[in-house]
């Protein structure tokens, strides 16, 4: 009896749960939304060497407490390993090529706690793109090495401290999960993650300088 209990309870608490879930969906999406614009960089590991992954993002904001959209990144830092090659005549010899990675990326960062200062938010990301090895350090996309298709996903937890209306920092975790059909590569990508963040909220900024702008008017006040 106490078992059936048990399981009644924690089912009635899953659908209340998804309720409120539902409820504070709709009432987000049925809220006013922004551009989310951002230049984005994240650090990580390859073989016990930091490593750092830049990224463009747009989307749109929902009342501050949603957040969805897409982007392109990259890998920034020249990491390169040595290769035995041969030559036409047979010889081999030892070079060095630089490890190359593109993919595009879908986010979602869903806020489950906020106050006047401070922002808890669960973002996802995931991705599919290409990793290569070449020679040049620069980026070459015409560069004639195979290049090996990959698929990432990366849960994370961010935080926010907003020091003013449109000034603030951040800081977020999360691990990045790769599937790959090269072993080699695939394995060096899988990682933990971190950045550490100085938040501008332009928007908010131009609302606090232009109080009376036609903007403003429309789209503000500034708010925490």
């Amino acid at each position: 009896m106490k078992k059936t209990l048990l399981i009644l309870f924690l089912f009635l608490n899953c659908v209340i749960s998804k309720a409120q879930f539902l409820d504070t969906l709709h009432e987000v999406f049925n809220n006013k939304s922004n551009i989310d614009a951002r230049l984005e960089s994240r650090n990580s590991f390859i073989n016990n060497q930091i490593i750092s992954v830049s990224g463009l993002r747009l989307g749109v904001a929902f009342q501050r407490k949603l957040r969805v959209g897409g982007g392109v990144s990259w890998l920034k830092s020249d990491f390169k390993d040595n290769f035995l090659v041969q030559n036409e005549s047979g010889e081999t010899k030892d070079i060095i090529k630089y490890l190359k990675l593109v993919y595009l990326a879908y986010y979602v960062d869903f806020v489950f706690y906020k106050t006047k200062r401070w922002q808890l938010s669960v973002p996802i990301q995931a991705g599919s793109g290409f990793s290569w090895w070449q020679v040049n350090k620069a980026y070459s996309f015409n560069s004639p090495e195979k290049k090996y298709f990959l698929f990432l996903y990366e849960p994370g937890i961010t935080a926010q401290f907003k020091a003013t209306k449109w000034f603030g920092f951040g800081a977020d975790v999360a691990y990045r999960f790769t599937l790959k059909n090269n072993k080699k590569i695939g394995e060096k990508l899988n990682s933990p993650t971190y950045s550490f963040k100085i938040l501008i909220w332009f928007d908010q900024l131009y609302y606090d300088l232009f109080p009376r702008s036609k903007i403003t008017k429309k789209y503000g006040p500034a708010v925490w």
